[in-house]
């Protein structure tokens, strides 16, 4: 019997444990919380028991898993390099700096983490809305090596955010342009809007943008934005409060084609 694989994940706040054919296809899953394996095929239930082994925290229930939705069953058929689900906040800064370390006798902070800081901080954010219906994508990959730093899905609609550090500094918005501190103003909301439409493109659905700012010391909105929204990171629990546009079926769907890397290569 072919050899199986484990691929840990973490999706929603839960912990999960994949496990995989060698040509990707997935055999069962094991959630850590609830101690239970999820098995689709029964006669590998030794092999799969066997390969989980390292990561069984006691005892567990092993048994068919619930009858799947629709969008359940087209993420269970990606292939796990398709699948966006697992990506954590700033997962492309993360990738880049396990290749190249900022040199140890660097004088100014690398910005690579700070931008990491904001899109972890954010993302957690995002990730806490799970529980009100809404659910979260990051760092989804554009064609031409753009990215959105984070995709928020739910009732209230879709919103394309990317966050922006800004500790302890004052951030000045006369759109489309963004300062921080005293660095030069740059056309924020303008990329930003164009992610947007891009996403939309790429979802068939409108996408609205937002930006999340962390950690400013102040936020001066001398010209406000007609199309991008502007929010300090600790505030985006508000997202939430909308509703009304999209069923839970809605939701699973959409979330369903964003999770496809497949879906970005038209935007």
């Amino acid at each position: 019997m072919a050899a199986l694989r484990v691929v840990p994940t973490r999706r929603h706040g839960r912990e999960l444990y994949h496990v995989l054919l060698p040509d990707g296809r997935n055999v069962a899953w094991y959630e850590r919380a609830t101690g239970r394996v999820h098995l689709l095929s029964e006669d590998r239930r030794q092999s799969v028991l066997d390969a989980l082994a390292p990561y069984l925290t006691g005892p567990v229930t092993v048994g068919p898993p619930p009858l799947p939705t629709a969008a359940e069953l087209a993420g269970l058929a990606l292939h796990p390099d398709d699948d966006l689900a697992p990506n954590r906040p700033g997962e492309a800064l993360l990738v880049d700096l396990d290749r190249d370390p900022a040199a140890p006798h660097r004088l100014r902070a690398d910005p690579r983490r700070q931008g990491l800081a904001a899109e972890q901080a954010v993302g957690e954010a995002l990730d806490r809305l799970d529980g009100a219906g809404w659910r979260t994508l990051h760092s989804v990959p554009l064609p031409g090596g753009a990215r959105l730093h984070h995709l928020l899905i739910g009732p209230g609609g879709l919103y394309c955010l990317r966050s922006l550090y800004a500790r302890k500094r004052r951030v000045r918005v006369e759109a489309p342009y963004v300062a921080v501190g005293r660095a030069e103003p740059q056309p924020l909301l303008r990329g930003l809007a164009h992610d947007a439409e891009r996403a939309s493109l790429a979802l068939t659905v409108e996408v609205r943008p937002v930006l999340a700012v962390f950690e400013a010391a102040r936020i001066d909105l001398a010209r406000a934005s007609r199309e991008v929204r502007v929010v300090p990171a600790v505030e985006l629990a508000a997202l939430a409060a909308g509703g009304g546009l999209l069923k839970p079926a809605d939701v699973d769907a959409l979330y369903a084609q964003a999770r496809d890397r497949h879906t970005w290569s038209r935007a």
